[in-house]
């Protein structure tokens, strides 16, 4: 498939880890180039944005808080300063609270907030007015099982929350052929990331293993091209049959 994607330039939140690992090598194979970022882990960050530049990327990495919005506008600035603007906005980065809701403290309840809903807002109002100068853009945020499923009460309501946001700027940013769209991840493999707990498969899943990074990555890379113009407001599950919409 011709994703329409050489040239494009492609912005990944949470570079750092996990999908945020691999989504930067399957973009910089279909030729886009790269504004990436992490909150902390910058010597993961800095790995694979070399590997992107060995696929041929040119790729802008930078220390980006996305809950600041002061390091935000900075981060969009040095993308735009290098590329002349974005075409594609991958909101990777997350915060996961998994604690009982009578466990839950407040400092997480609003961290999880801030990182899972604020810092999405943040990137997009920084990112869309740039692809409303092109008149093009995709923006891909990221849900799960959890709101589907009752999974927690602070990682529902986050989830939940960011499949609103992103059906309320596919409804209003539309007429700029700006696409925004969700997918669920269900259980997939970490990558690279030793601190990540073992996670047990829910027990009526269809497909009963974990699914890969490549995987819900590709499903990005179709959202992302231009096949996929026609598609917005929409969330879909990436969960091997864990659940259904």
């Amino acid at each position: 498939m011709d994703t329409g994607l050489k040239g494009k330039t492609v912005l990944i939140t949470g570079a750092s880890r996990n999908m945020g690992l691999r989504a930067p090598i399957l973009f910089a194979r279909e030729g886009a180039n790269l504004a990436l970022c992490t909150s902390a882990k910058m010597k993961e960050l800095n790995e694979v944005a070399e590997q992107a530049r060995a696929l041929g990327a040119t790729v802008v990495a930078a220390k980006c808080d996305i809950t600041d919005p002061a390091a935000v506008a900075n981060f969009v600035r040095m993308a735009r300063d290098q590329f002349g603007g974005v075409d594609v906005v991958i909101n990777l980065a997350g915060y996961r609270a998994d604690r009982d809701f009578l466990e839950e403290s407040p400092e997480v309840w609003h961290r999880t907030i801030d990182v899972n809903l604020n810092g999405p807002f943040h990137i997009c109002r920084n990112v869309i007015p740039l692809m409303m100068e092109r008149r093009w853009g995709r923006i891909i945020n990221i849900s799960g099982l959890g709101p589907f499923r009752g999974v927690g009460v602070a990682k529902s309501m986050v989830k939940l929350g960011i499949v609103g946001f992103t059906r309320g700027l596919a409804r209003e940013f539309g007429e700029y052929n700006i696409t925004a769209n969700c997918i669920g991840p269900g259980s997939i493999d970490r990558v690279h990331d030793a601190h990540e707990g073992k996670r047990e498969l829910p027990g009526n899943q269809a497909i009963y293993r974990k699914g890969t990074a490549d995987e819900a990555i590709s499903l990005m890379l179709y959202l992302a091209s231009e096949q996929a113009s026609y598609i917005t407001g929409q969330c879909y599950l990436v969960n091997g049959g864990a659940h259904f919409l």
